[in-house]
C-alpha cells in the first residue's frame, strides 16, 4: 500500500494532513480495508472540541461499528458533508476524498508524536 509521505499517521489508523495550523483527519487505506465495506458514520458538528487520543466519532461498516480517536487536539472547523450521502468515499479514497474532519490545532507538537508514511507501513506490516 502507499501512504502519502507529508501526512502523520497515529497507531489506530487514523491520517492528519498538516498545512498551517489546520489538520485534516480520516483513516487510512490499511482501516479501510480491514473494515470492510462502510455504510455509516457518526462525526463531530463543526465548532466542537477534539481531544488527542479522544474519540471524535465512528465509523459502521459490514463488519463492525469502530470508534474514531482524535490524533490532535483542536476545534472543529469542517466537516466532510460528502460522507453523509457517500460513506463508501472512505473505502474509495481514504486519503483524498474520504477524509472526514478538519481541525484547528491547539498544540502542532502532538504530530511529534506520530508516526512517518514509512514508520506507519512497518506498524502495520508488524499488524499483519
Amino acid at each position: 500500500m502507499m501512504y502519502p509521505e507529508d501526512y502523520r499517521y497515529s497507531k489506530t489508523h487514523e491520517w492528519v494532513s498538516k498545512h498551517d495550523n489546520l489538520a485534516t483527519i480520516g483513516i487510512t487505506d490499511y482501516a479501510q480495508l480491514q473494515l470492510g465495506d462502510i455504510v455509516h458514520l457518526e462525526l463531530p458538528d463543526v465548532g466542537a472540541p477534539v481531544v488527542a487520543g479522544a474519540i471524535f466519532g465512528s465509523v459502521d461498516s459490514v463488519k463492525a461499528v469502530s470508534d474514531l480517536l482524535s490524533p490532535v487536539s483542536g476545534e472543529v472547523v469542517e466537516v466532510n458533508e460528502d460522507l453523509t450521502e457517500s460513506p463508501e468515499l472512505i473505502n474509495e479514497e481514504p486519503h483524498t476524498a474520504g477524509w472526514m474532519i478538519i481541525v484547528r490545532i491547539d498544540d502542532p507538537s502532538e504530530l511529534d508524536d506520530m508516526m512517518s508514511a514509512e514508520q506507519y507501513e512497518e506498524f502495520v506490516e508488524a499488524e499483519i
